[in-house]
């Protein structure tokens, strides 16, 4: 398993609609530097969408950059429809070749707005959609099962703005008829928090660490059966993850990739683990190379199904600086060809070939849905490093 660093040489530039990117290969330029965004792979992987964030001018973007990863060039492509207002900390999940945008901060405000950005158009679409979805909220989780958008926790603000407020609900949008519902389960749920994980894999939702209303750092790990809707803790056992918010999580089959984060002691994380969602056994990784640096609010996803290579995006030092680096890293996971992914997720199905852990457990699953995450951006986080 290898950690390897994508260069680029120029910067990106608006591409009409109908003409070639005059981006170049590598991917520093692209998107420059930011936090707080995400990054979706569609097409089975060609395109990655990096959208939003927190960047080098100091305040919320809207912007969209398009990496080409069988040219390794960046474009930014000329967007039609109205977007999103500038954000950070917001959720974009894969539904087939759509983006579904939810919520974030203007750095002000949190947000509940929903947009789609259909990728085969560049067009974005504000859809009309029933029922009553989630609050206001930044710094919550997205996951897509089927055709459901699972939307989970977060931190907002109180009907008078005066003070936080942390979530622990869960609500589900239909993402073909546009139907919102809060979520009725059972079980031992997740408790308040943000700047979590949440990832899907089969049926199930996996959410991980994150900070809670006390600012404690977690590093618990819950999974909820969709088909019944009931809640668990999973037991946790092995090179065991430190408590973290901030990480970025990423799942190849079973086993479910997790880089980076903070705690509240000026602690950045450079460290890449792999928990197995079968037996609960966490693994340290060991990787050729060198990787990216301490960071949190990094975006991430997969970029190559078949052979499975990560990409990471971006993020925040410990100085709040943002990043513009990009890396890929090489599993040594195999999986069949992109064309036979589910429509509704960057993963797919087959078997894949064992990984080298420093505490060797077998991972034998198959390739499958990874989210996409948006760490929040407040008053608070910046406090911890002033």
């Amino acid at each position: 398993m290898r950690w390897e660093r994508v260069h680029v040489n120029a910067r990106a530039r608006e591409t009409p609609e109908g003409k070639k990117s005059v981006g170049r290969k590598g991917g520093v330029w692209g998107p420059r530097r930011r936090w707080g965004h995400t990054c979706n792979a569609v097409k089975g992987g060609r395109f990655l969408y990096v959208f939003g964030g927190y960047g080098e001018d100091n305040c919320q973007t809207n912007d969209v950059h398009v990496f080409d990863t069988g040219k390794q060039t960046w474009s930014k492509p000329m967007m039609k429809g109205l977007p999103p207002s500038p954000r950070d900390s917001h959720t974009c999940t894969t539904v087939g070749s759509k983006l579904f945008v939810f919520g974030g901060t203007d750095g002000k405000n949190p947000l509940k707005d929903l947009y789609v950005l259909d990728t085969s158009s560049n067009t974005w679409i504000l859809p009309s959609v029933c029922g009553k979805g989630p609050d206001a909220r930044e710094g919550h989780s997205a996951a897509l099962v089927g055709t459901r958008l699972f939307i989970f926790g977060g931190c907002g603000k109180s009907e008078n703005n005066s003070e936080e407020v942390y979530y622990d609900d869960l609500y589900i949008l239909d993402t073909e008829n546009f139907i919102w519902e809060r979520a009725l389960t059972s079980g031992t749920p997740p408790s308040a928090r943000d700047s979590h994980t949440c990832a899907s894999w089969r049926n199930k939702l996996i959410v991980l660490g994150g900070e809670d209303a006390s600012d404690y750092y977690l590093s618990d790990v819950f999974v909820l059966d969709t088909d019944i809707m009931v809640w668990k803790e999973l037991s946790t056992s092995g090179q065991m993850l430190a408590p973290r918010a901030g990480h970025c999580a990423m799942a190849l089959g079973r086993n479910l990739f997790v880089f980076g984060g903070f705690t509240d002691h000026r602690n950045l994380y450079d460290d890449l683990h792999v928990l197995n969602m079968d037996n609960g056994i966490w693994n340290r990784v060991t990787t050729a190379n060198e990787g990216p640096s301490a960071r949190f609010s990094a975006a991430g996803d997969c970029v190559d199904a078949r052979n499975g290579i990560l990409v990471l995006i971006g993020g925040c030092n410990g100085s709040l600086e943002a990043l513009d680096d990009m890396y890929y890293l090489y599993t040594d996971m195999q999986g069949p060809a992109s064309e036979t992914l589910s429509p509704n997720s960057p993963g797919c199905n087959g078997p894949i070939k064992e990984a080298a852990f420093e505490n060797p457990t077998a991972p034998e699953e198959t390739l499958h849905k990874l989210q996409s995450q948006g760490p929040k951006f407040c008053t608070h986080l910046l406090q911890l490093f002033e």
